[in-house]
């Protein structure tokens, strides 16, 4: 067998790097060192916190400013007020947090938030302050006395919702501290996360079951926005919850455009993606390895795209810096590994990119999932290769684990494939791979240009049969580069010493290029009519393969196009559905709540959202009284910046 082979890779890219030579990012790690807010501390005395509101109506009008729940909000909030257990599976900015914020202000004592990171905790504890709701969290970037006011607070019956890493409830301190209060509701949040076949499963989530009996009584409520239905039964039995009712909302998030493209030079495509959306947006890029991010970082730097790194590898004060920027700036795009994402809540990213391929769908699902969480157009975009697909396989084959854990990481990497090669709807291949039904959407890039397809049962035919003449008349293996050439009939040296222009299949393939050749390769490795075996990702057949051969498994492909970016967007910055006038005094409140924002050191949505921003230039309110009316601003948010909205309408 030669080992010489190294050319798997698409010859226009870079090649991937070597996925061993570092270690993996931990997408739980703390992302950076955030400040604690001050906690009003209470005495030592034991005393349960009083309901803040008679009814759920009366909590979501005050608090959040909305007349009306979405979607199934409404019945969870019942079910969990009422002292049932939930679990919920509802999308990303589908609204999960008032299903357990909401039953915290109306039931009696402190709503426990089992929350996986810090920087998750740090932004919904801003939010909920900036709301007037009396919120605080234990975790590791407080010193003792900041943790004991939080303590005294609890125990005083001060706090409305208390929030805790996994981690922390495994001490017998912090549930002792926890018995001595009174809790309203435990809410666990990224409840996937106790799924050992999950894309997060994380180890400290397995004893969160047993807050069943160390609180009886207290009603729980798991959510998250990604779960297969074998993850949703493991939600359910390894967190106790077999009497809990079920609340799940579709997975489809309309808004996200969903277009994946064929690598050729991954960063110059990435660049003209970037640059095809609207000024001053933000984005997410994600890439395998923390080499390859810092790489790209620098490339979109030189083009004049405002783009920062982010891994685990990076100084905590540069990570807490970068994620600062990217939280509080516009047109900040942020390069990551997946360490970076699962804690930020920031609503107005417009677009995510992958220039590597995913290792599940689910990982796929939650990454694009931070786009477009409010509600607005946004982009999931990535560029796919032959390269991803045997840097993957040679990432499991590589991998610790039994039989059966590399099995499941197959399964998952074909589901990834196969979204990636369908000529159908690829919203429709992402659902089902949730076990949910759906039409064509319309608004992906198979639907928006369905891809042409050609019949791939010759080429197939002449690629398996090199691979097995190669392995029976003369026991080698080789990778798609050397094949490809066998097949087109190169002169090259390495063919000549190998004598394999003497091959019967030597040449049988000029009719295709290589580009097209290397899409017959991928698209077989996708449907398991071919594998990529051992360290240099040499080609064998599968047994599926036989069926081709013998002319029986029919091989319909889907013909590449010319690549490009695959983004259709504006480029003018306007809001959506503004006219003129109105959009002028949209961007006055967006430069007003900018300016506050960077005062108070919160992101800007922590103040208003878009979507309430646009409310305000549409509605132009011209009183106190008037701001009722408008979506998005509570009680609190009246008192704190009524007045001064009021005078940017005025002057508009």
């Amino acid at each position: 067998m030669s080992h010489a082979d190294a050319a798997w890779f698409d010859p226009q890219a870079e090649p991937p790097e070597d996925p061993w030579d570092e270690p993996p990012d931990d997408p739980y790690e703390d992302a950076a060192p955030v400040s604690p807010q001050p906690i009003r501390a209470g005495g030592c005395a034991r005393a349960a916190r009083a309901p803040q509101f008679r009814t759920a109506l009366d909590a979501l009008r005050s608090v959040y400013g909305f007349d009306a729940f979405r979607g199934d909000q409404a019945a969870v909030v019942d079910q969990v007020i009422a002292g049932g257990d939930a679990i919920v599976l509802m999308p990303t900015g589908g609204g999960k947090s008032v299903c357990y914020q909401i039953p915290a202000l109306v039931r009696e004592g402190t709503g426990l938030v089992v929350s996986p990171l810090i920087a998750l905790m740090h932004d919904q504890v801003d939010a909920l302050r900036a709301n007037g709701v009396q919120a605080a969290y234990l975790n590791s970037t407080q010193d003792a006395s900041e943790r004991a006011a939080v303590e005294r607070a609890y125990l005083g019956g001060e706090l409305d919702l208390l929030y805790v890493a996994p981690e922390r409830l495994s001490g017998q301190g912090t549930r002792s501290l926890l018995a001595r209060g009174t809790l309203s509701v435990i809410a666990i949040d990224e409840a996937h996360c106790v799924s050992h076949w999950g894309h997060d499963f994380r180890p400290d989530y397995l004893a969160l079951g047993d807050l069943a009996e160390a609180f009886t009584g207290v009603p729980r409520v798991a959510l998250t926005a990604t779960a297969t239905e074998e993850t949703h039964r493991e939600i359910t039995q390894r967190l106790h919850l077999s009497d809990a009712r079920h609340f799940v909302a579709s997975f489809d998030r309309p808004n996200i455009t969903y277009r994946i493209v064929v690598k050729a030079d991954p960063r110059r495509q990435l660049v003209d993606f970037i640059t095809a959306q609207p000024e001053g947006v933000a984005g997410i890029v994600y890439a395998l390895s923390r080499k390859q991010v810092e790489q790209t970082a620098t490339f979109l730097r030189s083009k004049g795209i405002d783009a920062l790194p982010y891994h685990a590898g990076l100084p905590a004060s540069m990570r807490a810096e970068h994620q600062a920027r990217f939280l509080r700036e516009d047109g900040v795009v942020m390069v990551a590994t997946i360490a970076f994402g699962m804690g930020i809540d920031k609503p107005d990213v417009r677009f995510v990119a992958h220039i590597d391929l995913p290792k599940s769908v689910e990982g796929y699902y939650q990454e694009t999932g931070r786009a477009g969480r409010d509600g607005e157009p946004a982009v999931a975009w990535m560029t796919y290769g032959l390269s991803d697909v045997v840097q993957q396989r040679r990432l499991i084959d590589a991998g610790e684990g039994d039989r059966a854990h590399k099995q499941r990481q197959q399964q998952h990497l074909d589901a990834m494939l196969a979204l990636c090669e369908t000529v159908t709807c690829r919203r429709q291949n992402l659902l089902a791979y949730f076990g949910q039904a759906s039409e064509p959407c319309g608004n992906c890039d198979t639907c928006l240009e369905p891809p042409p397809t050609w019949d791939g049962l010759i080429p197939a035919q002449k690629l398996l049969s090199t691979i097995v003449r190669l392995q029976r008349e003369r026991n080698q293996a080789f990778g798609a580069g050397h094949l490809i050439d066998i097949l087109r009939g190169a002169g090259t040296e390495r063919i000549r010493s190998q004598r394999h222009d003497q091959l019967s299949t030597y040449g049988i393939g000029a009719d295709l290029s290589d580009q097209e050749w290397r899409s017959v390769v991928r698209q077989l490795l996708a449907r398991d009519l071919l594998q990529a075996v051992g360290e240099y990702g040499t080609l064998a057949v599968t047994e599926a393969s036989a069926g081709v051969l013998r002319g029986e498994t029919p091989v319909p492909l889907r013909r590449d196009v010319a690549t490009g970016t695959g983004a259709r967007t504006r480029k003018a910055s306007a809001p959506v559905d503004l006219p003129e006038g109105d959009a002028a005094l949209f961007e006055a409140l967006r430069a007003w709540r900018t300016r506050v924002a960077r005062e108070q050191g919160v992101p800007a949505y922590v103040v208003f959202a878009d979507a309430t921003l646009r409310a305000l230039a549409a509605a132009r309110p011209a009183s106190l009284a008037d701001l009722d009316a408008i979506s998005g601003i509570g009680a609190k948010k009246k008192e704190s910046y009524g007045r001064a909205v009021l005078e940017v309408i005025a002057q508009g």
